[in-house]
């Protein structure tokens, strides 16, 4: 039998039983349907987390206070027993080869008041690095100079919504502000970063990490960062680092994380989550599959005359067999392409309803959900189809 009369008599067979194979393929729509809608939510997830990650360089290495594996850096405002970074140590890691920045990184919470208007944000005391390290750009004046790290001057870099907020549309350098007990005095403001996984970033002041110390009384900073340049593994970075720290400090009482560590395995944990969601969806194609298996097997007691008389006219066995392969892959494949258009435009519209909420849709997962139900349509069809290829054609013919 040729292909085409092969195709023709699987798509006859569909038309005929409109309602039924219209309710077949439907099971199969609605689950490629859920498993595209799920998996580009996932997806979408995935690349806004790495992309708010990504922003601040893939290139930098942190180092913390505290070994992890035997009790974890200390959290901000808990005591620990870990001996503190401190301001030498990041000088001392600027000499690394290969290493283009430090900032070191004290970050508390305080009130600022100037220009009669308080407010509480978040404080950072950081480095004169601090823009390179972390991809950060002034929209005014100068960011904090290279001044000596332990007694550095009481000056403070605004970000654009505190400076909106404490001074409106007024030119705030050169003003005063008060920044919980100390007086600093306002030499740049910072280009608008945006928000970071809900936190507004511009909404906060910079000031020298000596400084900072001073402020909220603390003996070392909660963490070093050290920006690698581009190109270098930074594993090498992370030797370096480890072995100039344990000998300054005659152990390893700290811990070193890259941020391509980091992105690494958030990415790996994102991925995971993003297929465990697909695979939810996917309990809907396994309902749609017992349902092709159901019509199948209905079709073939059905057109028991039918194949008796193909197999009594000389047809092989294994053209039955594909007989009715093919419709059950017609069926899925079918009900698959609704399911995808279907998906697909839920997507689109939760992003139009829902900007927020990031939804993606990679050409990858729709070849995926296509193959997928078009495989479940030939496996749910193998059984009825190897029924129908068995039977005996004098029976078959026999039968009304």
């Amino acid at each position: 039998m040729l292909w085409s009369d092969a195709i023709q008599l699987a798509l006859r067979a569909i038309v005929g039983q409109r309602l039924r194979s219209f309710l077949t393929l439907l099971g199969i729509a609605v689950g490629i349907a859920a498993v595209i809608l799920l998996t580009s939510i996932g997806e979408g997830i995935h690349r806004y987390v790495l992309g708010e990650f990504s922003q601040f360089g893939t290139n930098v290495v942190g180092v913390h206070p505290g070994k992890t594996k035997t009790g974890g850096a200390a959290l901000s405002g808990f005591p620990s027993s870990a001996r503190p970074l401190t301001l030498e140590d990041a000088e001392a890691l600027k000499r690394i080869p290969n290493v283009i920045a430090v900032t070191p990184s004290v970050n508390g919470n305080a009130e600022v008041a100037g220009n009669g208007r308080t407010r509480r944000v978040a404080v950072f005391g950081v480095g004169p690095a601090m823009p390179l390290v972390f991809k950060g750009k002034v929209r005014s004046g100068q960011f904090l100079p290279e001044d000596d790290a332990t007694s550095a001057r009481a000056l403070v870099v605004l970000g654009a919504t505190l400076k909106r907020e404490i001074f409106g549309s007024e030119n705030a350098l050169g003003a005063r502000l008060r920044i919980g007990t100390l007086q600093f005095r306002v030499i740049g403001v910072m280009e608008p970063k945006g928000q970071f996984l809900g936190i507004d970033l511009d909404d906060s002041a910079f000031i020298p990490a000596a400084r900072a110390l001073e402020l909220f009384n603390r003996d070392g900073v909660n963490e070093i960062n050290v920006a690698a340049a581009e190109g270098v593994p930074a594993t090498s970075v992370v030797v370096a680092v480890k072995s100039l720290m344990i000998a300054r400090h005659g152990r390893e009482d700290f811990t070193i994380v890259s941020q391509e560590e980091m992105l690494s395995t958030l990415s790996n944990i994102l991925g995971v989550l993003t297929m465990a969601v697909g695979a939810l969806g996917g309990i809907s194609l396994l309902v749609g599959g017992v349902g092709i298996v159901t019509i199948m097997t209905i079709a073939v007691t059905e057109r028991t005359n039918e194949i008796g008389l193909l197999v009594a006219l000389g047809a092989r066995r294994r053209t039955i067999l594909g007989l009715f392969l093919g419709e059950a892959v017609a069926l899925a494949a079918i009900g698959g392409l609704i399911g995808l258009v279907l998906g697909m435009g839920l997507a689109q519209l939760i992003t139009l309803a829902l900007p927020a909420l990031p939804v993606h849709t990679p050409l990858s997962f729709v070849l995926l959900a296509e193959v997928l139900a078009m495989s479940i349509g030939l496996l749910a069809g193998v059984l009825p189809a190897r029924n129908a290829a068995r039977l005996d054609p004098v029976e078959a013919l026999r039968t009304e």
